[in-house]
C-alpha cells in the first residue's frame, strides 16, 4: 500500500528463485485472474488496511451504481485523470513495463479493465494491492501528478509481482508483510536522492538508502496492519538482509529508467 506522502505497503513471501512458480503457469493464471472472495477467518477487515480504502466497501460501492451515483459521477473529475495517468504508465514507464513483463513471464499477465482500479481512498494512503480481488488499487484522490502514478504504481506491482511469484501468507504473517514492504521500497524509487531531497528527508549521503528503505517499510507495515512501532520493527529486522537483496525481477537496485531498461534486456532479452 502507498500512502500519501508517496510511502507504500503490501506483502510478500519469503523471497524464492524468480523463476520459480508455486504451480504451473496456466494454474497460476487462472487463480490470479478469478480468484474468489471469501471468509476464511482472516482478522478484522480494519486491522488489514481495508479501512483506508472506502472504495473497496460494498456500501461505496452501492450507492456509486446507484442513480444518485450515476448522476454524481458525472461531475467527477478524479477518476479519469487517474485512468490516463494510469494509461500513460503502462504505455510509456520502463519501471512498469517491466514488471508488467515479469508477471505476463511468471503466468500472472495483468489487464487494465480487471487489474487495476482507480478509487477514493483515505488521506494516509496513495495506493494498495488488494490479494483478495487481484487488484491494483490507485488512490484517485491522491495522486496528483503522472511522477506519483509512476511510482505508487511501480511500488504496488511489485506486491503484486510477489504475489504472483510464491506462497503469500498477507493476512496472518507479518514477515511476508514487511519483506514485500521493503522490497517496494527498495525497488521502486521511493527512496531515491533526489526525491528524499525534494521532501526535505534526506539522511545523510551514507547509508541514505537502506535508512530510507527501513524506515519506509517499517511505516507501510505499521499502517496496513494496525500494528505498534515495535511489533513492525521487529517485522522488517528479522527479514531484512534477505529481502532488501532479493532484487527480482530487476538485476541491480534501479536508480533510474536506464537501469530498468537493461534489467529488462539482461532477464527476459526485451526491449522496452
Amino acid at each position: 500500500m502507498a500512502d500519501s506522502g508517496e510511502n507504500h505497503a503490501g506483502s510478500e513471501p519469503q523471497p524464492s528463485n524468480s523463476n520459480e512458480t508455486s504451480a504451473s503457469a496456466q494454474d497460476v493464471q487462472t487463480e490470479f485472474l478469478d480468484s474468489p472472495q471469501k471468509d476464511d477467518g482472516a482478522p478484522r477487515r480494519e486491522d488489514l488496511g481495508y479501512d483506508l480504502f472506502q472504495g473497496r466497501e460494498k456500501t461505496y460501492r452501492e450507492t456509486m451504481t446507484s442513480p444518485y451515483g450515476k448522476f454524481e459521477n458525472l461531475f467527477d473529475t478524479y477518476h479519469p485523470r487517474c485512468k490516463t495517468k494510469l494509461t500513460v504508465a503502462m504505455k510509456s514507464n520502463p519501471f512498469v513495463k517491466l514488471l508488467l513483463k515479469a508477471m505476463e513471464e511468471s503466468g500472472c499477465s495483468m489487464y487494465k479493465d480487471r487489474h487495476f482500479s482507480c478509487e477514493p481512498c483515505g488521506y494516509k494512503v496513495a495506493g494498495g494491492f488488494d490479494p483478495q480481488a487481484n487488484q491494483v488499487v490507485l488512490c484517485q484522490n491522491i495522486i496528483s501528478s503522472q511522477g506519483m502514478m509512476n511510482r505508487v504504481l511501480t511500488h504496488e506491482l511489485i506486491h503484486a509481482f510477489d504475489h504472483c511469484r510464491g506462497k503469500v501468507d498477507w493476512y496472518n504473517n507479518l514477515q511476508h508483510v514487511a519483506c514485500s514492504e521493503i522490497r517496494a521500497a527498495n525497488l521502486s524509487g521511493d527512496c531515491s536522492f533526489s526525491g528524499e531531497f525534494r521532501r526535505f528527508q534526506l539522511k545523510g549521503v551514507k547509508k541514505h538508502h537502506q535508512t530510507c528503505v527501513w524506515q519506509r517499510a517499517r511505516d507501510s507495515v505499521k499502517v496496513v496492519r494496525n500494528c505498534t512501532d515495535e511489533e513492525a520493527a521487529r517485522a522488517v529486522d528479522s527479514v531484512w538482509d534477505t529481502c532488501f537483496n532479493d532484487l527480482a525481477p530487476f538485476h541491480k537496485i534501479p536508480r533510474n529508467k536506464k537501469d530498468a531498461i537493461r534489467a529488462a534486456r539482461f532477464r527476459y532479452d526485451y526491449d522496452i
